[in-house]
Order: C-alpha cells, then structure tokens, then sequence
C-alpha cells in the first residue's frame, strides 16, 4: 500500500520557511526513520516540489547534511520541461544542486546529452563530463545517429539557456566532421541567441562555388541583426544582411548586400530592400516600401529576387465599414531589358477618398469618390520621339470625382430587377505634350437597368443547383473629350466585370457606347464536398467605337464569348478554366489553373495563351504553362519541380528540381535550378543550393514531428 506522508513535509524541508509554495510532496510504498535524523523512502518513489518533480526507486535524506541520497532509475523533470535521467544521485533538499552518475539530460524532448557524470549547482547551472550530445533517435538495430557533438564538458545555463561546450568534435555518422575548442550553442527553448547559423553553399555557373556563413545578433528583444558572408570561387565578395525591429505599433524590415566582383570588376554592386507597417491614430495605417539596385543584373546574378519594377514609397490608408482613404507617393524604376526610364511614369502619387452610403429618398446603395492622380517623366520631350505610342515627357496631374448608385426591386415571380447610374467628372493638367492642351476637363455620365432570375434546385440526393440569367443595358454617350490613356493600357474580359459600368482597369478611360450585356450562371453543390460553377456571357454594342484592340475580347460590335469553369472537390483538386473566343471558335484567350493537393501529391499548374496585340506590346502570340509539383515519397523525404516553358519560343525559360531529407535531428536541403532567358546585362545561369539545419539548437528547428519509431 502506498502512503502519502503530509508529517514527512516537517522533517524533510525543515529549514526553509513554512510557505505554501516551498512545500513538498512526498509519495512512496514505504517510509521509515531511522533515529531522528535521517528518512528513508522506498517503492515507487515521486516527489513534487516547486513544479520539479522526481521519481527513483529509493531516497534517503540526512538532516544533518541536508543531503538526498538517491538510487535510481532517477528521473527528474523541472518547471522548464528539462528532463534528467540518472543511475544514481546526491543532491540537496531542493534538487537544485548536487552530482548525477551515469545521467542524461533531455531538452524541450529533443536534444539528448549523454554523460558520464553531471554537476547542478546554483539552480541553474548544469555541468556534464565526457558529453555525447545529439537530437537523433538512437535505436538498438542502429546505435549511430546521423550527427553528434562530442565534449570533453557541456554547461547548461538555465537562466540563459545556452550550451557551452569544451574540446568540441562534431561526428557525420560516426566520422569525424570538425573540432573546436569551444563552442556555444541556444539550447531548444531559446527563440532568439546571438551566435553563428548554419552555413549554406550555393555554385552557379556565374558565380562559381560559394559558401554563405550567417551570423545573427539578438539585439534585445524587439530587433536583430544577420550579417553573412558570401565568398564563392569567382572572386565574389559579398556582406549580405538583415535587420528586423518590433514596434509596440508595427514593425519594419530592411535586407541588402554589398558586393566586389569579378563580373563587373571595379564596381560596388549591392541592392537594398525594406519594408514596414505601422499603426496610426484614428484607424490610419502606414507602410512603407524601399527598392534599390545597383545594375540591372545584380538582383538576377546572386538569386535574390525576379523582380524586374522596383518600388519605393510610403502609403498611409484607412479602411472602415463604408469608407476607405488612401494616400501614397511611390517611385518606380524599371530594370527590365530594353527599358528607358527616361519615358516610364518614375514620380507616382495618389490621393482616394471612397465613402458608401444610403440614399434617404431613392434606396438603395450609393457611393462617392474623389481621386487625384499625377506622376512625372524625366524626360523632356514633348513628341514621341521613340514611336512607341506614348510622348515622351509627358507628365499629368488629375483630379476625378465620381458618384454612382444601384438599387434591386425584386418582384413577386422571383426576378431581380435592378436600375443604377454612375456619373464622372475629370480633370487635367497635361505639361510636355504637343497632342494635347494644357488642361481638359471630361464628363462622363452613365446608366443601366439589369433584369436577374434566379433559380433553385435541390435534387433527392441533397445535392443543390443554381441557375442565373442576366441580361443589362447600359447606356453612356459615344464620344467624350480626349485624355491620355496612362492606367487603362491592357484590359482584361472576365466573369468579374462583365457587367460593371466600364471594363477599362484605370481612370483614363470610360468604356463608351450603348451596350447590352448578357451571361448565365450555373452552381452545382453537391452534398459530398464538390462543387461545379460555370458562367458564360457576351456584350453587344450599337456601335464599334473602337476603343478595344483584339487581346481584350471586346472588340467590334459584340465581343468573344466569355467562358468560365471552376471546379473544387473534398480530395483537394481544384481547376479553374477561362477562354474568351469567337463564333469561329478562335481563341483570343485561354488561361488554364489547376491546383491537387493530397498530402502526399501537391502540384499547381497554369496556361496562358493569349494572340498577338501591337497595342498591348506583344508583336506575336504567347503560349506559357508553368507548374509546381511536391512529392512526399515518404515522412522523411520530399521532391519538387518548378518549371516554366514558352511553347512559342519553343524553349524552357526556367527549370527547378529539389530535394528535401529531413528527420527528427536534421534537414537537408538540396536544389538545382536553371535560368535559360538571356539578356544584354543578363546572362543565363545555373544555380545548385545546399542547406543544411541541425534539428535541437534553437526553438525554430523542431523535428518532433518527424521522430522515427524503433524496429524490435
């Protein structure tokens, strides 16, 4: 029979103060004294004190030492989750202090310190001799992990939560790797420790072999810093960095690179990236963005970004349930081959003011927006001097304000019957363009009825099916003054704004002209989990008034068919499908998404085909498809592969293959990629990656999850 012993508090914790929390508990299958100074527990013994808790097979405590003579199996387990297991024990009253034979020590259950002996002294510090540590499952058919440190002697700080570790040797499967005298490593609790990260190696063809070593400062709680150096065989010498700080209101982020090397000898090459956002008073916000590059190649050359438009500015807005302000001011360069920035709009800034609300007399929904828009050319010709459509230097400023209002009466048959307006007021400043005025100020007024009948189905087996025709007239004058078109360049014909007011992207232009839209909708919603969507539409117009080329579907006087598909099922494919085509079946657009995603198979994978549109600067056709796959062959193993082909230029523009290991101790990271685009700064390139992680050290390489189960 086991015993819980409340009088054994007294004689076992006698010296410290008689406080609820500096209690203990002691349970065992039998308790003696012998004499009036020591007490010994035996069978099954646990004792729980301070949220530590310690179970062996006998204890012995003598009053006169204040000492804990413990014979194990020992296991001892503190408020932190550390777990000490031991043959046998002297430790004090708290077991705060005091020598463990033949222990191991088990952090955050994942790294396992094997010793021949351990020390704990102060509460906090633990000392073990002749150390094996490692984060590997060890199994009796396979006693070698894949990776251990050996060490003379590891110190454990509890407070800081840092291992100190003397006469280093790290092992790859039994060989020996690398030795250091001393070695400090975060224990697995730790989020954030100074200290060096694993290296990386990275080779393109460019570039040569090259290694990357990161060193990461922990500068208090709310900021760090990772400065690494990347040294390759081509001579490349590169400081990458990153700082991050947190704000009580936000936070911001800032990565770049300095570079001497052989590609462009002489030259300093870098870039800088940052960003932010931060909350202000009245429900505002703030972000910011940084983009800068040295040369056009650099972002391409060392693997940091496709971005080919850089962007710098700031942007403060506000978003509430009938209302939403933006204001932002951005710069934007080009590093896209063939590019003249002289001629791109580089000074944007925009000021929108959008308010919904509620008609008091005419129902329904109304919203109000103002908006002002300008941006500036650097160049200062007022002629198109390159013959590429666009003058120059033209720089413009504009002011818009727009109203519009909608509202639906339903009748008793179940039809939808809607009437709404919209009417816009522009106007413009135009400097360095000889085509138009200095100022010209648009009006552009519109209206529309719409008639919708819903129907609904529900089958016997639960499954529901609905069904919508739609059919719209709009009206808006054929002709109104002339504006530079800046923002509405390409236009996109789709189930989203087949019966908007204009399909036009931007606010340089308003689609014109009395039209009548037409569309159906059916939904198929089965009970099982899948669901089926298709929508088809059309838009004929009075007249053609030309303001549409070819790529966007809505030239001439009735436009291609508009074909929508969308698909999702339980099993995690999805597939969306888009085609705009003529009565002869010619294609002017197919975009093709399909998405599968099982757990053990994951790919996402498009195509684009889209005809040759001088208007949209595409002087031939364009045929893509790209894809993204994922295999899990097993827990442990995953293989990708990236690609991107264009079926025109009848060649692959990039290529990906990777391959992941990674188990309860380690993740290894392998990856080949290709870049066959070539440009005038802009060579093509081979890139192989090597990363590897030890799982154990530090709270963001948690590999419990992939913890292996030992065969008997």
């Amino acid at each position: 029979m086991r015993h819980l012993i409340s009088a054994l508090l007294f004689t076992l914790l006698f010296a410290l103060p008689l406080r609820a929390q500096d209690q203990a508990t002691l349970i065992a299958d039998r308790v003696f004294l012998a004499g009036d100074e020591t007490l010994t527990a035996e069978g099954a013994v646990e004792v729980l004190y301070r949220g530590a808790r310690l179970t062996a097979e006998r204890i012995t405590f003598d009053s006169r030492t204040d000492q804990l003579t413990i014979v194990g199996p020992i296991r001892l387990t503190d408020v932190n989750g550390t777990v000490v297991l031991a043959d046998a024990a002297e430790l004090s009253r708290d077991m705060t202090e005091g020598v463990l034979t033949s222990a191991r020590m088990v952090l955050d259950q994942q790294l396992q310190l094997a010793s021949t002996s351990m020390t704990r002294t102060e509460g906090r510090y633990t000392t073990l001799n002749k150390v094996v540590a490692s984060s590997c499952q060890v199994c009796p058919s396979n006693p070698r992990p894949l990776w251990e440190i050996r060490a003379r002697r590891v110190v454990h700080d509890q407070k800081e939560r840092q291992l100190y570790f003397d006469h280093a040797q790290f092992r790859v499967a039994g060989l020996p790797i690398f030795y250091a005298p001393r070695l400090r490593m975060p224990d697995p609790t730790l989020k954030r420790s100074s200290g060096f990260l694993m290296p990386s190696v990275r080779t393109t063809s460019a570039l040569g072999a090259g290694i990357k070593l990161p060193y990461f400062f922990a500068i208090g709680d709310s900021r760090d810093l990772t400065l690494t150096p990347y040294v390759s065989t081509n001579h490349t010498r590169t400081l990458e960095f990153r700082y991050r700080q947190a704000f009580a209101s936000g936070k911001m982020e800032f990565t770049g690179a300095l570079t001497r090397d052989d590609l462009l000898p002489g030259d300093t090459r870098g870039y800088l990236f940052g960003e932010g956002q931060f909350d202000l008073p009245r429900d505002f916000g703030l972000a910011f963005a940084v983009q800068t590059v040295s040369d056009d190649a650099y972002l391409l050359d060392y693997g940091v970004s496709d971005v080919d438009r850089l962007a710098s500015g700031v942007a403060i807005t506000r978003t509430r349930r009938n209302e939403y302000i933006e204001a932002r001011i951005f710069r934007y360069w080009s590093i896209r081959p063939g590019d003249d920035n002289s001629v791109l709009p580089t000074y944007v800034g925009d000021l929108t003011l959008t308010r919904r609300f509620s008609p008091a007399y005419l129902g329904g929904e109304g919203q109000f927006r103002f908006q002002t828009h300008g941006h500036r050319r650097s160049s200062d010709v007022d002629t198109d001097a390159n013959a590429d459509g666009v003058t120059d230097g033209r720089d413009m400023a504009r002011a818009t304000l727009m109203a519009d209002w909608r509202r639906n009466w339903t009748l008793l048959n179940g039809m939808v019957v809607s009437g709404g307006f919209q009417a816009t007021a522009d106007f413009y400043s135009i400097g360095q363009d000889a085509d138009y005025p200095g100022t010209v100020t648009r009006f552009t007024p519109a209206a529309m009825v719409e008639l919708r009948w819903p129907w609904v189905k529900t089958e016997r087996t639960g499954a529901t099916q609905v069904i919508e025709p739609v059919v719209q007239v709009v009206w808006s004058p054929d002709s109104t003054d002339n504006v530079p078109n800046e923002d509405s360049q390409i236009v996109t014909f789709d189930e989203g704004n087949l019966f908007d007011f204009s399909r036009f992207p931007g606010a340089d232009a308003h689609e014109l002209g009395t039209r009548f839209n037409i569309g159906v909708g059916w939904t198929r919603y089965d009970p099982a989990g899948w669901s089926l969507g298709v929508t088809a539409g059309r838009v004929f117009r009075a007249r053609d008034l030309g303001q549409f080329s070819a790529a966007s579907g809505l030239d001439g006087t009735s436009s291609d068919w508009l074909l929508a598909v969308q698909a999702e099922n339980t099993f995690g494919l999805t597939l969306m499908n888009r085609a705009l085509f003529d009565d002869n079946m010619n294609f002017s657009r197919d975009e093709l998404r399909i998405g599968y995603d099982d757990g053990k198979y994951d790919v996402t994978a498009g195509y684009l085909w889209l005809v040759a549109d001088p208007a949209e600067g595409r002087l031939r056709e364009s045929s893509e498809f790209v894809f993204d796959a994922g295999w899990n062959f097993t827990d442990n193993w995953r293989g990708t592969l990236a690609g991107r082909y264009d079926f025109q230029a009848a060649r692959a523009a990039r290529a990906a293959i990777g391959l992941q290991y990674r188990n309860e101790c380690a993740t290894i990271d392998l990856s080949l990629s290709r870049r066959f685009t070539s440009s005038t700064s802009v060579s093509a390139d081979t890139s192989f990656n090597l990363g590897v992680a030890l799982n154990g050290f530090g709270a963001g390489t948690d590999g419990r999850r992939y913890r292996r189960t030992c065969l008997r």
